[in-house]
Parts: C-alpha cells; sequence; structure tokens
C-alpha cells in the first residue's frame, strides 16, 4: 500500500509546479525571469502589509542593479 501524501491547496502537486515553472521561462525568457519574479515578490509584500496595517515605504527596500557585469566596467 503506498502512503497518501496530502499536498496544500495553494502550491499544488511538484508535477504542477514544474509545469508552471516552465509555462512561466517559456512566456518570459530566461533573461527577464528575476524581474518578473521580483516584482511578484514586491506585489507579495505589499499585500501582507496592507493586511497587517503596516506601512511599509517600498522606495526604502534594497534595490538589485539589473545592469549585466559587461555594463558595470
Amino acid at each position: 500500500m503506498h502512503p497518501i501524501v496530502i499536498y496544500p491547496l495553494f502550491l499544488g502537486s511538484p508535477m504542477e509546479l514544474g509545469v508552471l515553472f516552465l509555462v512561466v521561462l517559456i512566456l518570459f525568457g530566461p533573461g527577464k525571469l528575476p524581474q518578473v519574479f521580483r516584482s511578484l515578490g514586491e506585489g507579495v509584500r505589499q499585500f501582507k502589509d496592507a493586511a497587517d496595517g503596516t506601512n511599509t515605504d517600498s522606495s526604502s527596500l534594497k534595490t538589485i542593479s539589473s545592469a549585466s557585469p559587461d555594463e558595470k566596467k
């Protein structure tokens, strides 16, 4: 008998997460992917702050330069 594995409803199975990641990779490409996830994270953070009632200024957050290493020289 196989053990029953229950995944949280909001995460899905590992196979579903893998397919979702591949779709996002195909849609946005590897160069744009970090920027997409960074903006998604900022949106989630703002939503959580609004739900908690805290006010965190997003301009005070540390930003990472999106310039390539060649442009920084």
